[in-house]
């Protein structure tokens, strides 16, 4: 990869330590709203309560991405967008529209259900959506397509439905260890994915366009997304606040349930085509030789990919393990490098030509070090 001068990296720096000290007020804020409705030993239990099962969850989301692996940073930044700043905006702007609601009509009742059924999807969704839309135009060389979208948006809906959790496991605490246990079954093991199910659909939509060449699917289809990530959204909250328990379980079976199925299809459909990105554009490698049959063929395949890390980590250890995940992580950016430069997303022939190179470097310093790690001492 190519790497940024020094004055870019003490900007970078800069703004990262500012974006940190920012987001850190942010969640202090939040924390002491919700702090301040539970209490503080209520907040530090469902605080507790919401992160455990955390890591689980990201680790099923990150296992999507077999083939290009997000950076890190990014991932962090979306699930961090979603667990203070879109948190944040959503309590601010829900919390007025409820109050404004509840005068208008004069009914408090009538105000919080216009607060969960029509402010809450429209408000968490965008706020939810803006990270998502900034990577979309901002980093165009890590977002390629359906895959990625769903990624960035499971991110920024787990952390949303961390922080919001921390809420709900605090109240519930408040009325006992039964209702805080059924509570937390109920959002952290029954519906843990309803937040990123949600943003998922703008994912989609954002990653469809990216995707394709047609300017209908580049303009329509990311707005029908966002749409249907709110439609969903009031549906799930609508369920809940005019059906009751009954109402809640119709739509966790009838729309949820499906939803769900409909996601992991298309999921397994995009990481079919990113297979056939990675065939397509690495061929011309196996044909100069810089690939033998045996390891283009598995780069090709999720398969492939798993068994020779697994054979590697089984065969010599950790250290050529990481060696050959990086292998294939570095053979997989070559290889949709060229497919945005094919497609015209990269604009800059020269950057595109150097960072090709650097890729090509990268690799070959990669294999000579996987064949010396494999050889021993």
């Amino acid at each position: 990869m190519l790497r940024p001068s020094g004055h870019q990296s003490v900007f970078k720096i800069i703004i990262a330590i500012i974006a940190g000290m920012f987001a850190l007020l942010l969640g202090l804020i939040v924390l002491l709203f919700i702090g301040a409705e539970t209490g503080l030993v209520e907040m530090l239990i469902g605080m507790i309560c919401a992160t455990l099962p955390v890591p689980i969850y990201i680790m099923l989301l990150l296992w999507i991405d077999r083939y290009e692996s997000e950076p890190l940073w990014m991932l962090a930044t979306a699930f961090f967008w979603g667990a203070l700043f879109a948190v944040f905006i959503a309590m601010i702007f829900n919390t007025g529209i409820e109050i404004v609601a509840a005068a208008a009509t004069h009914s408090a009742d009538i105000g919080q259900s216009i607060g969960a059924v029509i402010a809450a999807p429209i408000v968490e969704e965008t706020s939810k959506a803006l990270i998502i839309l900034i990577f979309f135009f901002w980093k165009k060389d890590e977002f390629d397509g359906i895959v990625d979208g769903i990624v960035y948006a499971g991110m920024v809906g787990l952390g949303f439905a961390m922080t919001e959790n921390i809420l709900y496991y605090g109240r519930a605490v408040q009325h006992g260890a039964g209702v805080l246990t059924f509570v937390f079954i109920l959002r952290g093991m029954a519906a843990p994915f309803s937040h990123p199910l949600f943003t998922s659909m703008t994912g989609i939509g954002l990653g469809w366009s990216r995707q394709s060449d047609n300017v209908f699917v580049k303009i329509v289809v990311p707005v029908l997304g966002f749409m249907l990530a709110v439609l969903m959204h009031a549906t799930w909250n609508g369920s809940a606040v005019f059906g009751g328990g009954l109402g809640f379980i119709l739509a966790y079976f009838i729309i949820m349930g499906p939803a769900f199925i409909i996601t992991l299809m298309v999921i397994f459909f995009s990481l079919r085509r990113e297979g056939r990105i990675v065939r397509q554009f690495l061929y011309p490698d196996y044909q100069k030789g810089f690939f033998d049959g045996q390891e283009y063929e598995k780069l090709c395949t999720i398969r492939g990919r798993m068994g020779m890390s697994w054979s590697a980590f089984w065969s010599h250890g950790f250290s050529v393990w990481r060696t050959r995940m990086r292998c294939n992580q570095i053979a997989s950016e070559l290889a949709f490098h060229r497919s945005r430069v094919a497609r015209g997303i990269s604009r800059n022939p020269q950057t595109a030509a150097e960072r090709e190179k650097a890729y090509l470097m990268n690799l070959q310093q990669l294999k000579l070090e996987l064949q010396r790690q494999q050889r021993g001492p």
